[in-house]
C-alpha cells in the first residue's frame, strides 16, 4: 500500500513546530485544534510512529518527530516555490501572494498574531510563510524565491525597513541555580549562527561573568526542553510571557535587545514591504494576554 505525506498535515506538524503548540498553530492556520491534531496523527499514521509527545502540560517532538520536520521544512519549500512561479505575477512584479520569510525568533512569537493582523489589513492578498535560518532567507530574497524576510539584527539591505525592538530576558528552571562566580554560567543555545546564542555570550562577557554552552538544539523545542531540564539558562524573547515551565533568572545582566527588519526582494515593490511592516510594529508593544512560548534559532 503507498503511503502518501499530504501538504496540509505537513503544514500542521511544522505550524506546531514554529507556533509553539497545537492551538497557536492552529490560530496561524486558521483551523481548529482538533484538526491540527487529526493532521498529524494522519502523520503518524503514515510513517508508523509517534511525532509527538506530551511533556509537562505541553508537548515536544519525539525523535522521528523531528526528522519528518526536518523534512516537511523541505517538501513545503519546493512545493511552494513550484505554485508561486505558475501564479499570476508569481515570480516577478507585484503577486496576489506574498511569500513571508521568517526565523524562529520572530515567528514563534509575531506569526500568529502578524498572519490574523495581514488577514485584516490586506483582504486582497494572500500570505503564505517560510521559517529557516537567516542565512537562507537572505538567499531566498536574493533569488527571489522568498518576497519579504522578517531578520533580526543587522540588515544587509540598506532599505531595510527597521520595525522594532525585541526586548530579551533569561529564563532557566525554576530548580536551577547560579554556579558560584568562578564556575561559568552554562547557557543553552541554538547552534551556530544564532543573533541570541551571540547576544548572551556577549551580554555575560561585558560584565566579566565566565560562561560555556552547556546544551545546543537544532529546534525551538530543543532548547525549551533542555533548558526545562536545568542543563542551563537562555536568552528569549517572549514579549513579556513567561515560557510554560520556566523562570525569569534576574541575577544576570539585562542583555540589550535585538532589532528587528522586514528586507524585500528585488524588484518588490516598496509598498508592500511597507504595508507588512505597518501591520508588525503594533504588535511589538501590545501586550499579550495568551500564553507565549519562546523563541530561539538562528538569525
Amino acid at each position: 500500500m503507498s503511503r502518501n505525506l499530504d501538504i496540509a498535515p505537513l503544514r500542521s506538524l511544522v505550524a506546531v513546530a514554529d507556533f509553539g503548540g497545537f492551538q497557536r498553530a492552529a490560530t496561524a492556520l486558521h483551523l481548529t485544534q482538533s484538526a491540527v491534531s487529526q493532521h498529524v496523527r494522519r502523520l503518524e499514521s503514515v510513517v508508523g510512529a509517534p511525532l509527538v509527545e506530551r511533556h509537562g502540560r505541553g508537548s515536544r517532538f519525539t525523535t522521528d518527530g523531528e526528522l519528518l520536520l526536518t523534512q516537511a521544512r523541505r517538501i513545503i519549500t519546493l512545493h511552494d516555490e513550484t505554485v508561486a512561479r505558475f501564479l499570476p505575477g508569481g515570480s516577478d512584479g507585484d503577486p496576489t501572494t506574498i511569500s513571508i520569510g521568517s526565523t524562529e525568533h520572530a515567528a514563534a512569537q509575531l506569526l500568529p498574531d502578524l498572519s490574523t493582523a495581514l488577514a485584516q489589513s490586506v483582504p486582497k492578498r494572500d500570505f503564505r510563510f517560510r521559517i529557516d535560518r537567516g542565512n537562507k532567507l537572505r538567499d531566498g530574497l536574493a533569488s527571489g524565491s522568498i518576497d519579504l524576510a522578517l531578520l533580526l539584527q543587522q540588515a544587509d539591505d540598506a532599505k531595510a525597513l527597521y520595525v522594532g525592538d525585541l526586548t530579551l530576558a533569561w529564563f532557566a528552571s525554576p530548580a536551577w541555580r547560579r554556579p558560584a562566580p568562578s564556575a561559568p554560567v552554562p547557557v543553552v543555545a541554538f547552534d551556530e549562527p544564532c543573533a541570541l546564542r551571540s547576544r548572551a555570550l556577549d551580554t555575560l562577557a561585558e560584565h566579566s561573568i565566565p560562561a560555556a554552552i552547556g546544551a545546543e538544539a537544532f529546534q525551538l523545542a530543543g532548547v525549551q526542553a533542555a533548558v526545562g531540564a536545568g542543563l542551563g539558562v537562555a536568552l528569549m524573547a517572549t514579549l513579556g510571557e513567561v515560557p510554560d515551565g520556566l523562570t525569569p533568572v534576574t541575577d544576570l545582566p539585562p542583555p540589550d535587545p535585538l532589532p528587528l527588519y522586514v528586507c524585500a526582494r528585488p524588484g518588490l515593490p516598496k509598498e508592500t514591504a511597507t504595508q507588512v511592516a505597518s501591520v508588525l510594529r503594533p504588535l511589538l508593544t501590545t501586550p499579550r494576554n495568551d500564553t507565549v512560548l519562546t523563541l530561539a534559532k538562528g538569525a
